[in-house]
């Protein structure tokens, strides 16, 4: 008498291949986190120092971020001088001004463009390469300005250090929880490893890591903490998705090679350029 189709057990080969399957992905996590310590350790330098030196050290990775995203948007042939001259203008009126500085410099920013782009032998194809530089200016650039701003507010350092643990813990937890109780796609034809319950439990885990970081603030408040941890936990996932959109219509796997297998710069920082700019308001509304 045969088994029943549903007792057989699966061969050796489909065994060995879920083995490495299980293998690879605690590798990869663990090589994800390996990755993660220059860039925390450099985080922590730059905050913990503030002023002038936070100022360059996020525009020196607003710029590799910059960089990582033109050369993804290559076919548009994207104005980099314009776009890198417009982020450094950006930092520098976030860092000795204010918001109307920054916006000042905003304004600027298109005419020069304009200026940069004539003086360029490209013709056709203009108006592509203007929204290429743009988007990077309004992506990259406006978040790291953010950046600049929050650290100049009271708590400002502090602030940033809880978005960035938010963030990141946030981030790990979707992915070991979509890889072990992932079922619901949550947008396949952008980003076909993601789930609805990894961005569940994501969201979840930023929003008790930005609680729990503030039990150690006596001047952040529980409902302050939880509020703060609710927008991360909202725009961390957007910034991830938004990135991985681009990188899906540019046919490319990562951004850079600056982490080596594990991407470059921009997908790294892609949900802190969405969580840094909604905290920062967030905690203007809250002071």
């Amino acid at each position: 008498m045969s088994r029943p189709r549903g007792g057989r057990r699966p061969p050796p080969s489909a065994r060995r291949t879920r083995a490495r399957s299980r293998r690879n992905r605690g590798s990869d996590l663990g090589g994800r986190v390996l990755a993660a310590i220059p860039a925390i350790v450099f985080a922590i330098f730059i905050v913990v120092e503030g002023g002038l030196i936070f100022a360059l050290g996020v525009g020196a990775l607003g710029i590799v971020c910059l960089a990582e995203l033109y050369g993804l948007l290559e076919r548009a042939h994207p104005i980099k001088l314009a776009g890198f001259l417009i982020m450094v203008a950006l930092v520098l009126a976030a860092h000795y001004g204010s918001q109307y500085q920054v916006l000042l410099v905003t304004v600027a920013g298109l005419p020069l463009l304009f200026l940069l782009l004539l003086a360029s032998p490209l013709r056709r194809g203009a108006t592509a390469a203007m929204a290429a530089t743009i988007l990077g200016i309004y992506w990259i650039g406006f978040a790291i300005a953010h950046a600049v701003l929050l650290d100049g507010l009271l708590h400002g350092g502090a602030i940033i250090v809880d978005v960035l643990v938010g963030t990141f813990v946030g981030d790990t937890a979707a992915y070991v929880g979509g890889r072990m109780f992932g079922r619901r796609p949550l947008a396949p034809e952008i980003s076909p490893n993601k789930t609805v319950e990894g961005l569940l439990i994501g969201m979840v885990a930023a929003v008790a890591a930005v609680w729990f970081a503030g039990l150690y603030q006596d001047w952040l408040s529980g409902p302050n903490a939880l509020i703060l941890g609710l927008g991360v936990a909202v725009a961390a996932p957007l910034g991830d998705l938004f990135e991985s959109l681009i990188k899906r219509d540019m046919a490319a796997k990562d951004s850079g090679r600056l982490f080596g297998p594990h991407g470059g710069a921009l997908d790294r920082l892609d949900a802190v350029l969405f969580t840094i700019p909604v905290a920062y308001y967030i905690w203007v509304a809250l002071m």
